[in-house]
């Protein structure tokens, strides 16, 4: 009997590297003639996952979000995991927006990686959803590199990772 390969299928992001990219955003942000004498300012709530941006308006709110997605891509933080919040009104003239980050499979998504899968009818290769997370298992690791292949070509709204392939 052939010996069963797998791999699985991920998502999330690294806190560390978004602690540094808020903590270089918020050093340019004190350095920038556009945002002296004004409230702006990036909180990281790393026990939620979720980034707090206040400003003092909406041109302010978006040059800030333009600051820290910079600092973000620089740090290779997928953006693609960022569930970004409306700009809302907030006490003493300012605006807030909140940033949550995606740091594991939601089941829908889950779902729609497993689904898509099934869908391509590749031969015995089989998805199952184990909490946050989707294992791909086949006989063949060519045809888990197809899978590989397939998914990543596929956009299911957050940065995918493949590990534990075996």
């Amino acid at each position: 009997m052939a010996q069963t390969s797998s791999f699985d299928v991920t998502t999330g992001v690294d806190l560390q590297e978004v602690d540094n990219a808020v903590n270089q955003a918020q050093k340019e942000i004190a350095q920038r003639y556009d945002f002296k004498d004004s409230k702006a300012s990036i909180e990281f709530k790393r026990a939620e996952s979720m980034l707090v941006l206040i400003a003092d308006s909406d041109f302010k709110m978006r040059a800030l979000f333009d600051v820290l997605q910079s600092k973000l891509i620089k740090r290779g933080v997928p953006v693609k995991n960022l569930d970004i919040g409306e700009t809302k009104p907030a006490g003493g003239d300012t605006v807030r927006k909140e940033i949550k980050l995606k740091t594991a499979l939601d089941s829908d998504t889950a779902k729609k990686v497993a689904a898509a899968i099934k869908d391509a009818k590749l031969k015995k290769v089989q998805a199952a959803i184990q909490g946050d997370q989707v294992r791909i298992s086949s006989p063949s690791r060519d045809d888990l590199q197809g899978a590989i292949q397939l998914l990543k070509s596929t956009d299911f709204g957050v940065e995918l990772k493949f590990g534990n392939y075996r």
